[in-house]
């Protein structure tokens, strides 16, 4: 059985007002329905941009994107009800509690009260959070917050999740539970896209690999084909490394 692309992207382009380069220069590549799709980049490669657009909350200046087959330009509201979206930054109101950004969020997606408190109960205790779940988010640590922050993102049981470095700044521990519970999603059929600079996690966690650079795409494949293809390379890093060179971005 042959997998379908889920997202298409064709002459994907974006400069921002004033810039001088392009950001995203002309990408065209498929991800695939139930894939684990990495997009790995140094610092101000595009990455976030690309997440962005693909989100609708950046508009491309060029090209075209299909996401389920709609046409992200004309479809916009029906492909948000499709996606979750964990943002690089925490998405939530501090002064609130975790459960009370929740059901905030279940609301806005048009999640019914009752399905939302089973659903809400059912994530705050397989992420470890339901004793502190009446706490305000501002008393949390960086994983606590990482944790609910996908939380939200999941709640009206998304076809694709869209993630901008789920694990920045959190523990071991806290990272291990993220991605178990991602490869879980995974499992039950969920499409999932993610940034990372973390190149273990990504090798070990993705089924297939973009890297891209100075706004270009420089190859797309499985870990270990990338690994194979790439002379002397023991792990992603040293791809990564290879075609991205060792210059300092900052």
């Amino acid at each position: 059985m042959t997998t379908q692309p889920i997202i298409t992207i064709q002459n994907l382009s974006k400069q921002y007002k004033h810039a001088d380069q392009l950001t995203l220069n002309n990408i065209n590549f498929d991800i695939l329905e139930n894939e684990v799709f990495g997009l790995l980049g140094p610092n101000g490669a595009g990455k976030t941009t690309m997440i962005s657009i693909l989100c609708g909350v950046v508009q491309a200046s060029t090209g075209k994107i299909l996401i389920d087959g709609l046409d992200l330009n004309r479809n916009a509201n029906a492909i948000k009800q499709l996606i979750g979206v964990v943002p690089q930054d925490i998405a939530l109101y501090p002064t609130l509690t975790a459960r009370e950004n929740l059901n905030f969020y279940a609301a806005m997606y048009g999640v019914s009260p009752k399905v939302a408190k089973s659903k809400i109960n059912e994530w705050l205790d397989k992420f470890g959070l339901l004793n502190a779940a009446d706490k305000k988010v501002e008393t949390y640590s960086g994983g606590m917050k990482r944790r609910v922050n996908l939380i939200a993102s999941i709640l009206h049981q998304p076809k694709i999740l869209f993630l901008d470095e789920p694990t920045v700044g959190v523990d071991v521990q806290s990272r291990n539970v993220i991605i178990e519970h991602l490869k879980d999603l995974n499992q039950s059929g969920m499409t999932v896209i993610y940034t990372s600079h973390h190149m273990e996690e990504a090798e070990e966690f993705c089924s297939k690999i973009g890297i891209i650079d100075y706004g270009t795409i420089l190859t797309i494949g499985s870990p270990k084909e990338l690994i194979s293809n790439c002379e002397g390379a023991k792990d992603l890093e040293d791809v990564f490394l290879s075609l991205t060179k060792r210059k300092l971005r900052d």
